[in-house]
């Protein structure tokens, strides 16, 4: 078995972008399960359902899911509130690890943290499995927490303190975002539109609409086309 696991904003990405349907290719690529937490499913669908300007975005990713495209953890035999107890744990060590003036810096919420959770969760299952988030903060966590703690200090233009016991816990994730996700798409001959410069529109369009992804990056990318 393998998993993708989604966080909210590698599928709003796909969303106000219009590439859904590419995104259900992709499933159909794959081996495997597409799969996001409840908290993440309530950022996603359930809130924004209810407002007017996300309504038709919430509409869209829930058909994924009535759909079978997305699939919730327990149809992979996972409870929700093992996910959730976890969840607390990861939220606590992220939101503790850096302190500005004595005051802790909230860097992630339950959705980024639920994702984290479920990823524990296949890995001591032995599921191969990756995380696809576009945010910025949760990779540089993840990835480097050390790069991390000079971005908020140039954001704050303070020195920021960091409690470094709390890195081994955010080690050994894997994460992919929207526009590795869209670069397969791209290979796989996936895209339903046909340009020379697609792979740069696709590329630039997600980074506009909430992929952090550097300059440099994207044209490390094209590079491999």
């Amino acid at each position: 078995m393998k998993a993708i696991i989604f966080d909210s904003g590698t599928l709003i990405s796909f969303s106000m972008n219009g590439l859904l349907p590419e995104l259900k290719k992709l499933k159909d690529n794959f081996q495997g399960y597409f799969v996001i937490p409840k908290e993440v499913k309530y950022e996603i669908i359930d809130h924004p359902i209810k407002t007017k300007r996300f309504e038709l975005e919430a509409i869209k990713i829930q058909a994924l899911l009535d759909e079978g495209y997305l699939v919730m953890p327990k149809d992979l035999g996972i409870e929700a509130k093992k996910i959730t107890s976890s969840m607390f744990k990861f939220m606590d060590l992220a939101n503790t690890m850096f302190l500005v003036n004595g005051q802790k810096i909230k860097l992630i919420q339950t959705g980024e943290s639920a994702c984290l959770a479920l990823s524990k969760i296949l890995e001591e299952r032995g599921v191969e499995h990756v995380l696809a988030i576009d945010e910025r903060t949760t990779r540089m966590l993840v990835e480097k927490p050390e790069n991390l703690k000079k971005l908020l200090e140039k954001k704050t233009h303070t020195k920021v303190k960091l409690k470094k016991s709390n890195f081994k816990s955010f080690e050994g994730f894997k994460i992919i975002r929207s526009t590795e996700l869209i670069y397969v798409a791209y290979k796989k001959g996936l895209i339903r539109w046909k340009n020379k410069n697609l792979l740069d529109g696709l590329l630039y369009a997600l980074k506009f609409k909430g992929c952090a992804i550097s300059e440099d990056e994207i044209q490390e990318i094209k590079k491999m086309k």
